[in-house]
């Protein structure tokens, strides 16, 4: 496609233009290819390649095909899991300021092209309601053909596209600039920021500042995952300080926090398959791992090595300060609870047999549908108790033993907390010095 043509397309060529005659070139360049004809110019070869991929696959140049919407509900829960969350202060920081001067919009989308959060200029906002290019639409490649979303999500690079570059017809009146997002622990693909607007609006420079944004949102998950594993430390060089042996304390991701015996590595690589017990570790062997709050405990295992222990003590006994403490064979820590969370483990202490997620929504809310708002803070929870909550039901780990602390007056347990569980559990408390275990 365009290996024949005399010249080729570049930024700095259609942003010179104007736009009319832009896009009559770009229009040109994308019949010629359509058709199998010599174009005008050669199109970008990133553009090129998108095309290839569109009408291998099939997706129509002239038909505006759009994907189920997601409910306000999935979307939700999609943002409340989604670590881009986490971005948006740095990325409406970097872009907000400039878009409405700029007649364009931010959009936020996470690894499959769905588009969970958008803000901008309230007029293009429409225009794009239009287009279908809204919160909870699908913006896959696949499926709206070349975009700044879609083909940067394929390409894992900084993609803009100018008019008639997009695939589909319909979206000839608009430019887009999309960068990835990436988590820097891991290097997986998060999502998208792209920005976009009317074609007049183009500019050549957009694409660097979108990508230079996208690296500062990036480099912000980089300093929380290096604050991360300093608390993960704080917790874990005084257990391993006890400890004979080989050990170390890494975050959920394989980073190393903490070493004792061993010659420290920057990261472990950890098994797909991985909790508490006994867990063979590359590079280290037969591990017992332990959880701790924001990651693992590895002890190598010899001859001497004991099963981990397990055992939680949910102290909800002072009125306004509630805490969890687990007890493992390396020693202890403690966990400062919100108020939702001590609400959450209190019901699962409450339910040896587990609680589904609609189960606990009632139990909290007295609506069995709230189950989104849920779902995030048993994620959250679990994130500081991950070797010591199971899911699917929610639950405690059946090797786990649960000693709840109440407050000696019934009346003061969770004092704040209105759920019907909990308010029902305070009428028919234990009396002084109330305690139960499983």
């Amino acid at each position: 496609m365009g290996d024949t043509a005399v010249s080729s397309i570049d930024v700095a060529r259609i942003s010179a233009m104007d736009a009319r005659e832009a896009t009559r070139l770009l229009k040109g360049v994308r019949a010629a290819a359509l058709a199998g004809n010599r174009p005008p110019a050669a199109p970008r070869p990133e553009i090129a390649e998108s095309w290839r991929r569109m009408l291998a696959g099939g997706v129509h140049p002239d038909r505006d095909a759009r994907s189920r919407m997601l409910s306000a509900a999935e979307t939700e829960e999609r943002r409340q899991v989604s670590p881009l969350r986490e971005l948006l202060p740095v990325l409406r920081e970097g872009l907000l300021p400039a878009l409405d001067q700029a007649l364009h919009i931010m959009v936020v989308a996470d690894a499959e092209g769905r588009l969970l959060w958008r803000e901008g200029h309230s007029s293009i906002l429409r225009k794009a309601d239009r287009l279908g290019f809204g919160v909870g639409a699908d913006w896959d490649e696949a499926v709206v053909g070349t975009n700044g979303v879609g083909t940067a999500l394929v390409a894992r690079r900084p993609v803009q596209v100018f008019s008639a570059e997009h695939f589909v017809s319909s979206h000839h009146d608009w430019t887009c600039a999309g960068a990835p997002l990436r988590d820097p622990r891991d290097g997986r693909l998060l999502g998208v920021v792209d920005v976009s607007g009317p074609l007049a609006t183009m500019h050549p420079a957009t694409l660097a500042w979108v990508s230079s944004v996208a690296r500062l949102a990036e480099r912000e998950l980089r300093v929380r995952h290096l604050e991360s594993l300093e608390r993960l430390r704080a917790v874990a060089a005084p257990m391993l300080a006890r400890l004979p042996g080989r050990a170390l304390a890494v975050d959920a991701h394989g980073w190393t926090a903490a070493v004792t015996g061993l010659a420290p590595e920057e990261r472990i690589p950890l098994p797909k398959r991985f909790g508490p017990g006994r867990v063979w570790v590359p590079r280290l062997g037969d591990c017992v791992v332990e959880a701790l709050p924001g990651g693992w405990l590895l002890r190598v295992a010899d001859s001497r090595t004991d099963a981990p222990a397990g055992r939680v003590v949910l102290d909800f006994s002072r009125p306004r300060s509630w805490s969890a403490t687990v007890y493992g064979a390396a020693g202890s820590w403690s966990q400062e609870l919100s108020p939702r969370h001590a609400e959450l483990l209190f019901l699962l202490a409450e339910s040896p047999r587990g609680r589904s997620a609609a189960e606990l929504s009632a139990e909290l809310f007295g609506d069995p549908t709230r189950t989104v708002t849920v779902r995030a803070e048993m994620s959250r929870v679990r994130r500081h108790l991950a070797g010591v909550l199971a899911h699917r039901p929610y639950r405690f780990a059946e090797d786990v033993e649960v000693e709840v602390i109440r407050p000696q007056d019934p009346a003061e347990l969770l004092p704040h907390s209105v759920a019907p569980a909990v308010v029902g559990a305070r009428r028919g408390g234990t009396g002084p010095g109330g305690g139960s275990r499983r």
